[in-house]
């Protein structure tokens, strides 16, 4: 072991290249333009959001993420914001109104919005760790913006769709 009060020398290295590549990565992104968020948020909801018919939904644990879908879909779409629903998704022995006021605040959605709670039992042979604000969903109930958001993203990956049966 490393007995002394110093660091130990790779946990210096590790924390110089952790150091070197958010520096690399912020002059790649630089600033970002609206077309960025909105390449990003379309391959987010891609790969996360809700297929559903008649709506756009994502669910997740990272208010950063979720923000920066509900940033988007606001500036992208015009937004009925009274139609915008938030549903939590959280462990019972955790604090509702703690995580309604959180996700409320991140969000920019009024708590009256926010739609009865999912409220999961413990189970300690299945997950320790818990997000202290649970996962929420935002939900916004719209055909025309579902058939917006599913048309640009088929627009981003028709060049690479699969068109030979056979592979």
């Amino acid at each position: 072991g490393h007995s002394d009060q110093r660091p130990h020398p790779l946990h210096v290295k590790k924390l110089a290249e952790l150091e070197r590549c958010r520096v690399e990565a912020e002059a790649l992104v630089g600033q970002l333009t609206s077309r960025d968020l909105q390449m990003f948020v379309l391959g987010l909801y891609a790969g996360e959001g809700s297929k559903t018919t008649g709506s756009v939904s994502m669910a997740n644990t990272n208010p950063v993420l979720l923000r920066a879908f509900i940033t988007w879909l606001r500036q992208q779409f015009d937004v009925d914001e009274a139609r915008l629903r938030v549903k939590l998704y959280l462990h019972d022995e955790l604090d509702l109104e703690v995580a309604t006021t959180h996700w409320s605040r991140v969000l920019d959605v009024p708590e009256a919005q926010f739609r009865q709670p999912y409220r999961a039992a413990s189970d300690a042979s299945r997950r320790r760790s818990k997000h202290v604000h649970g996962c929420a969903t935002v939900l916004y109930s719209c055909t025309l913006t579902h058939r917006r958001v599913m048309a640009m993203i088929e627009a981003i990956t028709s060049p690479f769709a699969i068109r030979d049966s056979s592979v």
